[in-house]
């Protein structure tokens, strides 16, 4: 017999806005039915009553599509046991779906990472690959090592897409550097997302990328020319075109509330993609961590590259998306159901598991979060199986 829950008495945010006093269905790994009232009690279910305390919500499991490791683990480590520490730290905070993605490096050493990601892949346990380099600026390289970075030959690109195994869905380049725009194409051409970031372009080589196929723009604000009146830059550009979607990383030190809010003014939340960029540290404390080749410190939270030519820059995160989702609704003042799409419903669409995650829909999967009437997480959910046991009386 498969396993039925009923999770009553709760928000339920839908892609067609919020059922109150809502019940969620799972049998099995799937969500079954998504109905409002009171459950009907029987042997053959358990349910879980959330109408106490104040209320709770429940929604989709977050996905991730920019993600480097946490839980002191980094998937550029090649490790699988240390990959999956990861994933399992992000899963407890929320994210249900996320891709691995690597940090620049040798290209023979970033095949190798690969060929481990992919497996991980293949058994259901990642969504995915994402490179970020080492087909980037080196004028905006940030936590990126300068020396190991090249331009974007097809050759090149075709090597780790290979190496990938079918696992990579997204690779951020600088589309300006030699070979960019037809890496672009390439990329395009083989089903993998394309990404701008990284990257010295103007405004009018942005354009160009993405008329060649560009279609996201790498945490936009951060590691690209500022929005100037007389030279808008790749920003103006990756924000106007209703072709993009734009990733941005909602943690407080990366980028101020009010570029937020104009990022969602001018793109909605069907473009924006909240991401963690979070490196080994998050989930964990303050300390010193690696971050590839690299070493980072993280102090008060705020992760920067401890030496070397880019020492003091801002190396990724150590962000969650529960933590993402509570500051988007807290702080930032989104909606819900923005913050909802922004989080599951939109990155999920561009990755291409839209049928399976991404909204709480009868035959997805049944990979939900649980948050209390102050959104903090009580709750995790995936295909069917808690993750984290809710503790609500």
């Amino acid at each position: 017999m498969v396993e039925r829950t009923v999770l009553a008495g709760a928000r339920v945010v839908l892609p067609t806005g919020v059922v109150e006093d809502g019940r969620v269905t799972v049998e099995g790994r799937r969500i079954a039915a998504i109905e409002s009232g009171a459950a009907n009690e029987s042997a053959e279910q358990a349910t879980l009553d959330l109408s106490g305390k104040g209320g709770h919500w429940i929604v989709p499991g977050f996905v991730d599509m920019h993600v480097h490791g946490g839980g002191g683990a980094s998937f550029s480590a090649g490790d699988p046991e240390e990959a999956l520490t990861a994933i399992r730290t992000h899963r407890a905070h929320g994210t249900t779906t996320m891709v691995a993605s690597t940090v620049t490096g040798d290209l023979d050493d970033l095949a190798r990472q690969a060929a481990v990601l992919s497996e991980l892949t293949e058994q259901g346990d990642l969504a995915g690959i994402h490179f970020e380099g080492p087909f980037i600026s080196p004028h905006r390289c940030g936590a990126h090592q300068p020396e190991l970075l090249r331009d974007p030959h097809p050759a090149d690109v075709r090597k780790l897409v290979d190496a990938a195994r079918g696992a990579a869905r997204m690779m951020t380049l600088a589309p300006e550097l030699a070979g960019g725009l037809d890496s672009v194409r390439l990329l395009a051409d083989l089903g993998v997302i394309a990404a701008v970031g990284h990257t010295d372009s103007s405004y009018e080589a942005t354009l160009d990328a993405i008329e060649a196929g560009a279609t996201v723009a790498t945490h936009l604000f951060n590691a690209m020319p500022s929005l100037l009146h007389r030279a808008p830059g790749p920003i103006a550009a990756l924000l106007e075109d209703e072709r993009v979607t734009v990733e941005l990383i909602n943690d407080g030190t990366h980028l101020h509330p009010a570029v937020l809010e104009l990022a969602f003014a001018r793109a909605g939340a069907d473009r924006v993609a909240f991401i963690t960029d979070a490196m080994g540290a998050a989930g964990m404390s303050d300390g010193m961590y690696p971050l590839g080749p690299m070493s980072v410190e993280v102090k008060d939270g705020v992760a920067r590259i401890a030496d070397g030519p880019t020492a003091g820059s801002i190396a990724g995160s150590t962000l969650t998306l529960d933590t993402a989702f509570k500051r988007a609704v807290t702080v930032d003042g989104l909606p819900v159901g923005d913050a909802v799409r922004a989080l599951s419903a939109t990155p999920a669409r561009l990755l291409g598991v839209a049928d399976r995650a991404g909204s709480l829909e009868p035959g997805k999967d049944a990979d939900l979060v649980i948050l209390d009437a102050s959104y903090d997480l009580v709750g995790v959910m995936r295909k069917g199986e808690w993750v984290v046991s809710p503790h609500v009386h």
